[in-house]
């Protein structure tokens, strides 16, 4: 059977506190607040991103910048209702802007690792702000795991913050060794997400790229057709966002990657196909990101 497998960073999919609707704040010991007073930030954003999820209707999907289970819980019921994602899970992590690695899948989910607490090689901090989220899941009957990532991002420059992300991908590498070099590799794993970073000879992703358990989807697409994401201050168009398969899922599968840019906003001109209708010239738009999904067929 084939599985569509997908990733996409969603760009802060928050909730945010209705303060100016008049409601009144219920407090639980002190601790909570009425849950029905908060709905999604930014509205007509979520809209197109649930969208670009609809379009590409894949059975599992990897998110990215998910601010909790409840915002996942939420935007699951009110935008994806018709695409029956009965199997959701978040673990919240150590993020600073409290966003996170989550799943959506049509398949029973059966069991969850999470490496959040691993330290730094210096000890001076948490490895991943954003975890390595490793899920198995059942499709129907065959064990499938997928590691969902959310590498350090390049926001201050690629250089200065290469160090940390490619300590991150030494461990995920690290990872799969562990996990599956003594199966010579053989299994459906898939080691998916938002690596952050783009393949040249600078790149941080050497390691997963060159592991010789696995093997990067989109290594034989053009290059002028791989990119995920737009940054409009450097004009950069760059592909920041991975789906690598197992050896043994390479051996059988041999299609490439769709990448799906009608939730791009219209500054992104490389792009010149549809648009979904409320995109615009900057916002509102589905994400910076664009999903990237595959069809695989299952051993």
């Amino acid at each position: 059977m084939k599985v569509r497998i997908a990733t996409f960073n969603t760009e802060n999919l928050f909730a945010r506190y209705n303060f100016r609707e008049g409601r009144e704040s219920l407090a639980l010991n002190g601790f909570t607040i009425n849950d029905l007073a908060f709905s999604l930030h930014n509205d007509t954003s979520k809209k197109i991103t649930a969208q670009a999820i609809k379009e590409i209707k894949a059975d599992i999907i990897c998110l990215q910048e998910v601010e909790n289970i409840s915002v996942l819980e939420r935007f699951n019921s009110q935008f994806l209702a018709k695409l029956k994602y009965k199997h959701r899970i978040l673990i919240d992590t150590h993020d600073p802007r409290f966003i996170d690695i989550a799943f959506l899948s049509k398949f029973p989910i059966t069991t969850v690792s999470t490496y959040r607490n691993l330290r730094n090689k210096k000890n001076t901090t948490w490895l991943f702000s954003r975890d390595c989220l490793k899920v198995e899941f059942n499709v129907e009957g065959k064990k499938v795991i997928l590691y969902g990532n959310h590498f350090k991002s390049m926001i201050y420059s690629r250089e200065s913050t290469k160090e940390r992300r490619l300590e991150q991908v030494e461990k995920v590498a690290e990872i799969i060794t562990e996990d599956w070099k003594d199966q010579n590799y053989e299994g459906n794993f898939i080691v998916l997400g938002d690596f952050n970073d783009y393949i040249d000879s600078n790149t941080a992703l050497k390691p997963l790229i060159n592991h010789n358990g696995l093997v990067n989807t989109t290594k034989n697409m053009d290059k002028e057709k791989s990119w995920t994401h737009f940054w409009a201050t450097g004009n950069e168009y760059r592909q920041l966002d991975y789906i690598l398969i197992s050896k043994s899922l390479s051996e059988i599968n041999d299609t490439l990657p769709v990448i799906m840019r009608k939730g791009l906003p219209y500054r992104a001109e490389k792009y010149d196909g549809s648009r979904f209708d409320d995109v615009g010239e900057n916002h509102p738009k589905a994400s910076d990101h664009a999903p990237i999904c595959i069809d695989l067929e299952i051993t």
